[in-house]
């Protein structure tokens, strides 16, 4: 056998193998796209369950299901505060059941551009209409969910703030997804931090944003106590990131009309 008629068969037998294995990965792809579109849709419910205190991690798939059945999703006009009617969806060419507020915030025709001097959250643009869980129990208000996100150091972070049904008290803080540096940034996964969330106060008597990451511990005597977070050890910048998210997520341009309805009982 020629050299030649060995490489050349070499070469075949190469491009075969790519053949296959281009077959078996997008074969693999389409057979796991169901459950990879199920598993995202659990891993998003049990974010949202935990931010609201619902979610422990001991809770079966099933369990997660039935618990987040219980809430009622609304998409909140963000250019008036108000919970969008279906006539203002349908005018705007968005379905409830399809809508992806990630993706709608890269349309143009379904976001709003936010100027330097408002974006203290460096999203660039914020869509029009946002995602908010609501828990009632025994049609009571007990529970608001918030998608919030902004960036960090590295990256954008991507979470959910939880309201309790008084629009003011914080319920909890959890980010499902970031690329903040491990042991340093990336303690804003850390349990004992997010612990620090629960009851501070969003708004202060004025009804004004006041919650923020402070640098260093808070001093549990200071008038500012309620509304202080401690500061990630290390993390300066991803604590002055989440500082401004939640700082732009709850004042104006953020939930800060939707919270002073839900506030009055209005929602």
């Amino acid at each position: 056998m020629s050299h030649k008629e060995t490489v050349s068969r070499t070469l075949l037998v190469a491009f075969l193998v790519c053949i296959v294995c281009s077959v078996l990965v997008a074969s693999a792809v389409v057979l796991l796209k169901d459950d990879q579109l199920k598993n995202k849709q659990l891993d998003r419910q049990r974010n949202i369950l935990a931010a609201a205190g619902l979610y422990d991690g001991t809770q079966s798939n099933q369990e997660v299901g039935e618990l987040f059945n219980r809430f009622e999703l609304v998409l909140v006009d963000m250019e008036t505060g108000l919970v969008a009617t279906d006539d203002v969806l349908a005018a705007a060419g968005v379905d409830i059941s399809k809508y992806d507020q990630r993706k709608a915030a890269k349309d143009p025709s379904l976001s709003i551009k936010l100027d330097s001097a408002e974006d203290i959250a460096s999203i660039k643009r914020q869509a029009r209409f946002s995602q908010v869980y609501l828990l009632r129990d025994d049609g009571q208000l007990e529970s608001v969910v918030l998608p919030v996100h902004g960036y960090g150091l590295w990256s954008t972070l991507y979470g959910y703030l939880a309201m309790e049904g008084d629009g003011s008290t914080v319920k909890g803080l959890g980010f499902y997804e970031h690329a903040e540096t491990p042991g340093l940034g990336g303690e804003v996964d850390n349990p004992k931090w997010k612990a620090l969330w629960p009851g501070k106060l969003a708004y202060n008597d004025a009804g004004e944003p006041a919650l923020h990451v402070i640098k260093g511990k808070v001093d549990p005597a200071s008038a500012d106590a309620v509304h202080a977070i401690d500061g990630l050890s290390g993390a300066t910048l991803t604590s002055n990131g989440v500082s401004n998210l939640i700082r732009f997520w709850t004042g104006e341009r953020g939930y800060q009309t939707f919270l002073q309805r839900v506030r009055e009982g209005a929602i």
